[in-house]
């Protein structure tokens, strides 16, 4: 009984070091991909983050303000279909600088970051206003998107 308990206490050890091994293993360099990314020799690239904060108009309409937001969801998804913005989404709390969400553009130029904001329609009926950010990350940062769609069963 000690022996078959040693034997598969060894078999576990030996099979979590050899998970732990894997695990350390770093991924072979894809060229290719980092090319095709727009990455540096550390996997990064320059993005704009666009801060939305809460705009100067006061709207009650409620219609008027679901048109608006319909149009904000609607913008977004057209920004991603064309590659331009790769992260996008609300604040779940309040905040003291009053930001409601965030945008991280696929563009080192804010100037072009801040064309492409000002195409969303709750920005331009004032509901939100923005600060922009230069910022630096992973290059593989756009890849997560064609999996966001394998695993969302609907759309805002």
């Amino acid at each position: 009984m000690r022996l078959k308990i040693y034997l598969s206490l060894s078999l576990f050890v030996a099979t979590l070091s050899f998970a732990q091994e894997k695990k350390t293993e770093k991924p072979k360099f894809n060229q290719e991909l980092a090319t095709s990314l727009g990455a540096d020799k550390y996997g990064m690239k320059a993005y704009t983050i666009v801060m939305l904060t809460t705009g100067s108009a006061k709207i009650e309409d409620k219609a008027k303000m679901a048109e608006l937001m319909k149009g904000h969801m609607s913008n977004i998804g057209k920004l991603a279909d064309e590659g331009k913005i790769i992260v996008a989404g609300p604040f779940l709390e309040k905040n003291k600088e009053n930001y409601r969400g965030m945008f991280i553009f696929n563009t080192k130029s804010k100037e072009e970051a801040e064309q492409w904001v000002k195409t969303d329609p709750a920005v331009k009926g004032g509901v939100f206003s923005y600060e922009i950010f230069s910022w630096y990350g992973s290059a593989a940062l756009p890849l997560y998107l064609k999996h966001h769609e394998e695993i969302s069963k609907e759309n805002p």
